[in-house]
């Protein structure tokens, strides 16, 4: 009986419950505000308040690029030799190149099952913020993909937070090292312990995280009329949870098959990334915290200081999901007929246009407005979903932890086996 009341006491004292609290009184601060004020003092405190959430992003944003370069170089230095990486690198993008493209085709299936824009009535729509989105669609390019993959000082792709970047300099930079052999070992301790600091300083800013959320959920609920909100989108909405609950049973389903029991302990273990990345609506915010709980999970550092940097680059399974459902039902709103043949064009395009453009902002919608483009499909149509984006990208931001983390531990396990095959092999032939 103590155990249990033990165990109540520790969730509700611990970050996760600690953080759950917060949303609740955020919403119900926000909805008690959007209800009593004025909507330009409501958009007014939206804006202040929404600053505690900005103030923990930032922190968070603060120790990412170090963390990324001084785990990537020790990880791949300690992983020893090209073959490594390549073997590991391979297994890596086959994982995310199948998930993406599972994700995309549960958006697709239900879209096209639940046509939640067939028959909606346009109304007035928000042109001038869907005009910030439709104006970044010119930078989505092969060419300007290729630049944006390769970096052209390490400092820059540092100073900007440009994981994939970062990721390229650091394999080059850790190959390199481990060539070298013993002559650099101290540079790779002092990285090592460099890294140890950064991971340290996660547990200090990770306990802004509860003040942040509230900071975000507070003033979301002070401008929307959420109850509207759910009304007018009621069909939009519940459909996309249908298809983002699919996508969750699926990848626990896999997790199940992949780590059998221990897939509970993982699902314990990530319950605080994905609420915090829940409530803030960026699954970057959890990046330092998520490495933290693999590594105790038991996936070694070396392989989740390579996993975690790919994948939030190339293995955003909620924000994939969501592109293929938000590009067909702006298509369903405004009559374009698209047969089987161009959804599954438009699916391989949105393969490799979402690749490498984690970090940018609202970079979901970005796709989608450049996908809509080119599959002439009217662009300013991406306003019809602004209103309810927030909400939608809180389940995308959380689905996108999952996805990552059940990634990290399926490949940690792969090379853990294949760690053990060579080692029996080894023993068999002394």
């Amino acid at each position: 009986m103590n155990t249990i009341q033990n165990k109540k006491k520790s969730f509700f004292y611990g970050l996760t419950g600690q953080i759950l609290i917060a949303m609740i009184l955020g919403a119900i601060l926000g909805i008690i505000l959007h209800n009593s004020i004025s909507t330009e003092a409501a958009q007014s405190f939206s804006a202040k308040i929404k600053m505690l959430a900005t103030i923990f992003i930032r922190l968070v944003q603060m120790i990412i690029s170090p963390l990324v370069f001084t785990t990537l170089v020790v990880g791949i230095a300690k992983l020893g030799d090209i073959k490594a990486v390549g073997r590991i690198g391979g297994k890596a993008l086959a994982w995310f190149f199948t998930a993406s493209f599972i994700s995309l085709l549960i958006g697709l299936f239900y879209v096209n099952i639940l046509e939640p824009g067939v028959g909606l009535k346009l109304g007035h729509v928000d042109l001038a913020t869907a005009s910030e989105v439709t104006a970044k669609t010119k930078s989505i390019s092969f060419e300007n993909f290729v630049e944006h993959i390769v970096p052209k000082s390490l400092f820059e792709a540092l100073a900007t937070n440009e994981i994939l970047q970062i990721v390229i300099f650091s394999i080059f930079f850790g190959l390199a090292a481990a060539s070298l052999g013993n002559t650099v070992k101290p540079v790779i301790n002092a990285l090592d312990k460099t890294a140890h600091i950064v991971l340290k300083m996660v547990n200090y800013v990770m306990n802004f995280a509860p003040i942040g959320v509230f900071g975000a959920i507070a003033g979301v609920f002070a401008v929307r009329d959420f109850q509207e909100l759910m009304i007018t989108y009621f069909k939009f909405f519940g459909s996309f949870l249908i298809g983002i609950s699919s996508l969750w049973v699926i990848l626990i389903i896999v997790g199940y098959i992949f780590l059998k029991k221990r897939m509970n302990e993982l699902l314990k273990r990530i319950i605080g990334p994905v609420v915090i990345a829940f409530g803030t609506t960026s699954s970057e915010a959890v990046f330092p915290k998520l490495t933290e709980e693999l590594e105790k999970f038991g996936v070694k550092d070396r392989i989740v200081s390579f996993m975690l940097p790919l994948g939030y680059s190339f293995n955003l399974d909620g924000s994939m999901m969501y592109m293929t459902f938000a590009s067909i039902f702006i298509a369903q709103a405004y009559g374009v007929h698209l047969d089987i043949g161009t959804q599954m064009v438009m699916l391989l395009v949105l393969m490799l246009t979402s690749k490498g453009i984690a970090g940018v902002p609202r970079a979901s919608l970005v796709v989608v407005a450049a996908t809509c483009g080119m599959f002439d499909i009217p662009v300013e149509g991406i306003a019809l979903i602004l209103p309810i984006d927030h909400f939608c990208d809180m389940f995308r931001s959380g689905t996108n932890v999952l996805g990552n983390a059940l990634a990290t531990s399926v490949v940690g396990q792969w090379e853990n086996d294949k760690e053990l095959e060579i080692n029996s092999e080894n023993d068999i032939l002394d």
